[in-house]
């Protein structure tokens, strides 16, 4: 059976490490970034990359916001997370079914996020 990919990008190695950590417990695939250039890299160079759980705060040639506008129009099947501790972007900022979500990150909302969007491992 094949494990559900995600990746994460987030600046700080730290809490990068944490999620990755965490999504990797509940069973997934998981593939990190620190910005979202690598990610993009990421994305075109991999396969079956399911859901981007994004930082908004990121150095690097755009924000997290951008990020995801860019997934959605390039690879309209994956799924996005947003996340931020210092934004809460109205929902029109996001790309249509994406889910927003502030720091800090539970385990408990990251799991019932990840089986609300219909992303199980």
């Amino acid at each position: 059976m094949t494990k559900t990919r995600l990746l994460v990008v987030e600046d700080d190695g730290l809490i990068r490490l944490d999620l990755v950590d965490m999504l990797t417990d509940r069973g997934f695939d998981v593939i990190d970034a620190a910005n979202a250039d690598e990610a993009l890299f990421v994305l075109s160079t991999s396969t079956g990359v399911a859901a981007v759980l994004t930082d908004i705060d990121m150095p690097g040639s755009m924000n997290g916001l951008d990020l995801a506008q860019r997934v959605h129009g390039q690879w309209p099947d994956c799924k996005i997370i947003v996340i931020s501790g210092r934004h809460h972007p109205q929902a029109d900022l996001l790309p249509p079914g994406s889910r927003f979500v502030a720091k800090p990150l539970s385990e408990a909302t990251v799991q019932n996020l990840l089986r609300d969007m219909d992303l199980r491992s």
